[in-house]
Formats: C-alpha cells, sequence, structure tokens
C-alpha cells in the first residue's frame, strides 16, 4: 500500500469514526473532499505509468448509443437479438458475453446503436471484471439500460452504486454552479436561489479540502458537498437511465407493484425477452429517453422532404443540423430559413443558434 493510499484509509476511517450530524458536517465534508482529491491524484498517477485499463474500441454509429448492462446471465444477449439486428451468442451459464456486441435497433426513423457489453460485477469501478473498460464505454453513451431479472432486484442497486463510483452520474444533470479560480480574496460565494442542503462554511471547507483556497463561486441550483465535489473535479458524465426486469412472467402483479414503489414509473419496465412481453413498450420508452425529435430539410425552392426527416435531438440548434447534414456546412452557412413553432413566421431568417423543435423545417442557404 502507498503513501496516498494509507492517506486515504486514515480519511475514511476517520470519516467512519466521525458521526453524522449537524455539528459534524462541514467536518464530514472536508474528509470526503480529501478523499475525493487524494483518490483523483492517485488514478491520474495510474493512469500515467499505464496501470490503468484502456476502453474498447467501439465505433459510435446511428443516431445515439444505448448501453445494455447487467450482471451475467440476466437475459441481455437474448434481449439484444429480439430487438436489434445483432447475433451475439446466448448461453445458459456466466460470462457468455466477452466482448461489446452491437447492435442497430430502427424506430420511428431513428438508427439507435445499443452495445451489449460484458456482465458487470462488483468492484468493476475498481476494474474487476473488465470494469474501467465497460466505464470507458458508458461514459460515451446518451442512454444507460440497467439490466436484470426479477430473481435479482438487488442487483440494481448494486449497478448504480458501481457507475457511481466510476463517475458516472445515471439520470441526473450537472449541477448549474460555477467556479473561478482567482489569484487571492479567498472563497466568494455568490447564490441565485436558496440554499438548504449546504451553506457557505461547507462550500468553503470542502473548496479548501480540494487545495482550492481562492475562487469566486456562482450557484444556480441548491448542491450537496458530492455534487460540489463532482463539479470541482469536472470529470463526471451525466448519462440518462432506464431499469427493465427480464423474465416478468415468473412474478404477479403484486410482486411487480412492490418493486415499482422502490424506483420512478417513467424509468422502469418490466418485460420478457424469451417470451417478447413489453418489447414494443421498451422501443418507445428507448426513443424516448433519448428525447429525439425529427427535422425537416427543405432545398431551395423545392418541397419540403417529408419522406426521410432527420433524427436530432430535443434543443439541437440549426447548427447541429448543418453538422449532421455534412461537416462542412456549418462553414459555408449564411442563413437558414424556417418553417414551423420555432419561427414566428414561415420562412423566417435565423441563424446557427436558433434552437429548433420538434416538425420544424429548414431550408439551408450556404
Amino acid at each position: 500500500m502507498g503513501a496516498e493510499d494509507n492517506k486515504i484509509q486514515k480519511l475514511i476511517e476517520e470519516l467512519d469514526r466521525t458521526p453524522s450530524n449537524k455539528g459534524t458536517q462541514h467536518h464530514r465534508g472536508l474528509l470526503k473532499a480529501k478523499i475525493a482529491a487524494l483518490s483523483e491524484t492517485k488514478e491520474k498517477k495510474a493512469s500515467g505509468t499505464g496501470a490503468a485499463l484502456g476502453g474498447y474500441s467501439v465505433k459510435k454509429t446511428g443516431d445515439a448509443t444505448v448501453v445494455l448492462i447487467g450482471f451475467p446471465s440476466v437475459g441481455k444477449s437474448t434481449l439484444l437479438n429480439k430487438i436489434t439486428n445483432a447475433n451475439s451468442a446466448v448461453g445458459g451459464y456466466d460470462f457468455t458475453t466477452l466482448d461489446v456486441i452491437p447492435g442497430v435497433l430502427e424506430y420511428q426513423g431513428a438508427k439507435i446503436q445499443i452495445l451489449d457489453v460484458p456482465g458487470i460485477i462488483e468492484g468493476a469501478a475498481e476494474g474487476k471484471g473488465r470494469g474501467r473498460e465497460i466505464m470507458s464505454v458508458i461514459c460515451n453513451s446518451d442512454l444507460v439500460i440497467i439490466m436484470t431479472d426479477v430473481f435479482k432486484i438487488r442487483h440494481i442497486d448494486i449497478i448504480k452504486n458501481e457507475l457511481y463510483n466510476g463517475r458516472i452520474r445515471l439520470d441526473s444533470k450537472r449541477p448549474d454552479v460555477t467556479i473561478e479560480k482567482t489569484g487571492r480574496g479567498g472563497i466568494s460565494v455568490n447564490t441565485a436561489v436558496k440554499l438548504e442542503k449546504i451553506d457557505e462554511q461547507m462550500i468553503k471547507a470542502v473548496l479548501n479540502g480540494h487545495r482550492i483556497m481562492n475562487a469566486n463561486i456562482i450557484i444556480h441550483t441548491d448542491i450537496t458537498d458530492d455534487q460540489l465535489t463532482d463539479i470541482i473535479l469536472a470529470n463526471r458524465k451525466y448519462v440518462p437511465m432506464m431499469i427493465i426486469i427480464n423474465k416478468s412472467e415468473f412474478i404477479d402483479e403484486s410482486e411487480m407493484e412492490s418493486i415499482r414503489k422502490q424506483y420512478p414509473d417513467d424509468i422502469l419496465l418490466f418485460i420478457s425477452a424469451e417470451k417478447e412481453t413489453n418489447l414494443e413498450e421498451l422501443k418507445v420508452m428507448i426513443y424516448d429517453k433519448l428525447q429525439f425529435i425529427q427535422i425537416h430539410t427543405k432545398p431551395i425552392g423545392k418541397d419540403v422532404d417529408m419522406e426521410e426527416p432527420l433524427i436530432m435531438k430535443n434543443g439541437c440548434t440549426v447548427g447541429d443540423v448543418c453538422d449532421k447534414l455534412h461537416m462542412g456546412f456549418s462553414k459555408r452557412f449564411k442563413f437558414a430559413r424556417i418553417y414551423g413553432k420555432s419561427a414566428k413566421f414561415d420562412g423566417q431568417k435565423k441563424n446557427l443558434r436558433h434552437v429548433l423543435v420538434d416538425g420544424d423545417v429548414v431550408e439551408l442557404h450556404l
């Protein structure tokens, strides 16, 4: 065990000994910040010496990439084969999937790449069972689907914890916080909302734990000390999540209802990959969770192309449409005429930054 490991262990032991109450929250925040900072330094050193594992080489294709993750033998390969064009090996024993298996789900005009990654195990965040390789694939995804079966519900929280330890923040957005380091003047805290989860003393303690002594911090959303650490380290990945529970034919409605109480309805779905139960509902849920919208293009002086809309993400801009059509269009761009709900009137001129909505028609002038 190296010097940094010893420091981390001592801090963890002190944190464990420190009771969690209002009087100790600032000290606990400082301890957690120091642990996070030391862990980050340790991992960077490991990466520099080649100790960290590299990621799988997976080429992103289509309109979005979805990662299907779960413990071994919960039916991931069977599901992939049922809803995509993949041909993943299926076996009745653990670790059938030894590499990333890609498939493409075609739905509502969208081509969605779905990656079946090797079954995750406890300790994956520390590199066990190709854990770091799996994490690298997830970090490049647009949606994570946690899959288990009705006999292994506890796996859901284990996987969520592994991904959290692997710097992946599921179904949450990056808090609206800005930290600007300065040369002097101490810590200046400016808030646009009432803070209930953290106070100024805690903010300063966390920043000091990360060796930040002078900075201006602007907070627009209420945050916890852990979320502040995430902002400081700036290497967290925020990814939408779904939970699917396979082999639903083996439990009744009352058992399903008990499970539903643990997780939000908008991310949870019971399926049977083998019997193809709720697979169409799954496709709808994936499409909706990816927040796709359809944008139509109109060549100058010609009719709108209604047959093959562009599949874009909610919040996309005219510039995003240019890049989707051709990487050189943005440089040649003069203006766009917009027909649809995002324009005040049909044919309104807009620039690259204009935000589009579902059903808009875009006529590019280059």
